[in-house]
């Protein structure tokens, strides 16, 4: 069963979390947190809730359709990270001027499937 989770507006930088995102993509999902919780980076926490909602959210969808659901056989399916609005601030510089800080945001998307069902539909 197939199941989705997303984050928007998230105060980190793309470029920062795609380094995290594209370490745990294609993993299993049980996998993932345990890589996500050790991870240095900051984005990783955030990212490790999203992973964990991703999967609550499939064990749900298979309890509303009446499926067996077992965690064990989910993987990341698709994982990706969008820019979002740039936040635009100045700081005073040197001789009058002034400098601009973006403070950069992004979406967050993770696609959690179980491998049981990528077997039925390659079949």
């Amino acid at each position: 069963m197939e199941a989705k989770a997303k984050v928007r507006y998230l105060r980190v930088t793309p470029m920062k979390a795609r380094r995290v995102v594209d370490v745990v993509r294609g993993k299993r999902v049980q996998d993932a947190l345990n890589i996500l919780q050790f991870a240095p980076q900051a984005a990783a926490t955030d990212v490790r809730k999203l992973v964990a909602s991703a999967a609550a959210n499939a064990k749900e969808a298979a309890k509303a359709a009446g499926e067996t659901h077992n965690e064990a056989d989910l993987y990341i399916k698709e994982a990706f990270v969008d820019e979002g609005p740039t936040m635009k601030r100045f700081r005073p510089r040197a001789q009058g001027r002034a400098g601009r800080i973006n403070k950069r945001t992004c979406h967050i998307t993770v696609v959690v499937d179980s491998m049981e069902a990528n077997k039925e539909g390659t079949k």
